[in-house]
């Protein structure tokens, strides 16, 4: 049997997680920042691109019109590809999602771990407490950011740095995404920090061709050298 399932996580969760850890870029939606394109296109890009997940992320639909939306996407997504909901676990689970991630704000992670067992669950942190307490919590990956500026988050504007990387991701045991700013010009730095998984929303929905954004990023990211410990 697999330690993990000994330790309560289920054989699907477990799939889920190994998934989780061969991805490398994980492109986040918001038709606000997308100029003009659909969710639906952009999320074509992201699978022409040959990711290994997505987040669904629209901050400014209903939760009627999220499901919806999600429902359509659902259907888009080969089952080799993890796919992500924002913030709400109801419209992940009947979708048929991988995963949700979850807010500060949020419903919190013991309780979304209760009604979700095989669902991935990440949750959001901006210092170390904040990601030590996500995981004690459960969560199978804590996102650290922003890590540079970010037009995406009006009340995070202030970046917390690469160093940031190093500092959170070193004391975890689970997986880590990056988030926040993350350009093309800037990946080197989270890189170097050794971020692997590397989140980013309008690196690629703002760019003039958003599948070749994506497999630019993937390129570099898969191309960076591995740590030696």
């Amino acid at each position: 049997m697999d330690q993990r399932q000994g330790e309560g996580i289920g054989a699907l969760r477990a799939q889920r997680a190994d998934r989780f850890a061969a991805t490398d870029l994980y492109p986040v939606t918001s038709a606000a920042f997308s100029e003009g394109r659909s969710t639906e296109t952009m999320v074509q890009a992201f699978l022409d691109a040959g990711v290994g997940l997505f987040q669904l992320r629209e901050k400014n639909l209903t939760k009627l019109g999220y499901y919806e939306l999600a429902r359509r996407v659902r259907a888009m997504v080969p089952a080799d590809v993890l796919m992500f909901c924002n913030d709400h676990i109801d419209v992940a689970l009947a979708v048929g999602a991988d995963g949700v991630h979850l807010g500060r704000d949020d419903l919190p992670i013991e309780a979304a771990r209760r009604i979700a067992p095989d669902l991935l669950i990440g949750a959001s942190a901006h210092n170390l407490d904040e990601a030590l307490e996500a995981e004690a919590a459960g969560a199978d990956y804590v996102n650290i950011g922003p890590i540079f500026a970010t037009q995406t988050k009006a009340h995070l504007t202030e970046g917390l740095g690469p160093a940031a990387i190093v500092e959170i991701g070193s004391k975890l045991s689970v997986p880590f995404t990056v988030m926040g700013g993350i350009k093309e010009h800037n990946l080197d730095q989270v890189l170097e920090a050794e971020a692997r998984h590397i989140a980013v929303v309008t690196a690629v929905t703002a760019a003039k061709d958003p599948m070749t954004a994506a497999r630019r990023l993937r390129d570099r990211i898969r191309s960076w050298p591995q740590s030696a410990g």
